[in-house]
């Protein structure tokens, strides 16, 4: 029922903003952006509401900022890259530009328990190590309140294990030709755990064609 209501709610909002009586798609994609698919599942389930407190961390230019901050969540974003956050300042225009910041995930500027939710799109792949991979997930669910969500998409090795050859470090060479930091479904249940968070849906991983794996890793702190 939830998830009928947001799916109502996004296309009403669509049609008061396009004025439209038939609904075009390309007006739709301009309503939702470049939003991760399977961050706008998240968004269907009914699992977002208006005025959370949402940290990208990681948000490069801004692609699911976009229809966040138009669906009136109080979105914030960290990245590495100054050109990137300039960037996103500049063409998303957000009420807020401070809320976007250049620093490091590992180690982020905010108070413990501040967000609803973090998003982590492609990032955790361009881990150093292990210990930096782990340091960037503990440092994600510091800033999370109790009961807050972590969404990451990840590459990891779900399915491709026997394809794949070992680097230093965690990384693998993938069949795609990329070098990448690649998790396991048993690191994963075990920084769950670690971590005192709880799986909000099962692991879900995507087979790109034998030559990358791409992982769906969503839980909520429970502390």
């Amino acid at each position: 029922m939830k998830r009928k209501r947001e799916i109502a709610r996004v296309i009403t909002l669509y049609l008061s903003q396009s004025n439209a009586k038939h609904m075009n798609p390309t007006q739709l994609a301009q309503l939702l952006g470049r939003i991760d698919i399977y961050l706008l599942d998240q968004v269907l389930k009914g699992r977002f509401t208006t005025n959370m407190r949402v940290l990208d961390a990681g948000c490069g230019s801004g692609r699911n900022c976009e229809y966040l901050l138009k669906a009136g969540c109080e979105v914030h974003g960290i990245d590495q890259s100054a050109e990137a956050i300039t960037y996103l300042q500049q063409t998303l225009r957000p009420a807020n530009p401070a809320h976007f910041v250049v620093g490091q995930v590992e180690a982020m500027p905010y108070e413990d328990a501040s967000f609803d939710w973090v998003i982590s799109n492609a990032v955790l792949h361009f881990a150093k190590d292990v210990p930096h991979f782990e340091a960037m997930v503990y440092e994600m669910m510091r800033v999370l309140k109790p009961e807050g969500v972590l969404f990451a998409r990840l590459a990891s090795d779900i399915g491709i294990g026997h394809l794949i050859e070992p680097l230093e470090g965690g990384w693998y060479h993938l069949p795609d030709g990329s070098d990448r930091f690649l998790a396991t479904e048993t690191q994963l249940i075990a920084l769950t755990q670690k971590t005192k968070g709880q799986l909000v849906e099962p692991i879900k991983t995507t087979n790109v064609q034998n030559m990358r794996a791409m992982t769906t890793w969503v839980i909520k702190k429970t502390v």
